[in-house]
């Protein structure tokens, strides 16, 4: 399965609060919200939300990228309104 990949910035979101970002992530039919902030889940309620959570133990794409192996199975086995955290390390 092939995924398309947007980053805030380029929609123009960068300065959108999470609960701001969210909604129109959802609004822009968004189905993930890829992100680093390990306390979304406790932050924004998940029950209803028609797009899931995928928070990522770095985001720095020089270490990322050497692990896409993990992000994958993640954000393919994301249905709305779930969080799932992917481990990776900063080293």
């Amino acid at each position: 399965m092939g995924h398309t990949v947007v980053e805030a910035a380029d929609s123009g979101w960068e300065r959108l609060t999470n609960g701001e970002l969210l909604k129109a992530a959802e609004r822009a039919g968004f189905d993930i919200l890829l992100t680093n902030d390990k306390n979304i889940q406790y932050q924004q309620k998940l029950t209803g939300r028609t797009i899931a959570f995928v928070v990522l133990g770095n985001s720095q794409w020089p270490v990322l990228r050497h692990h896409a192996s993990k992000v994958i199975p993640a954000v393919d086995a994301a249905t709305p309104g779930s969080s799932q955290e992917v481990e990776i390390p900063f080293a």
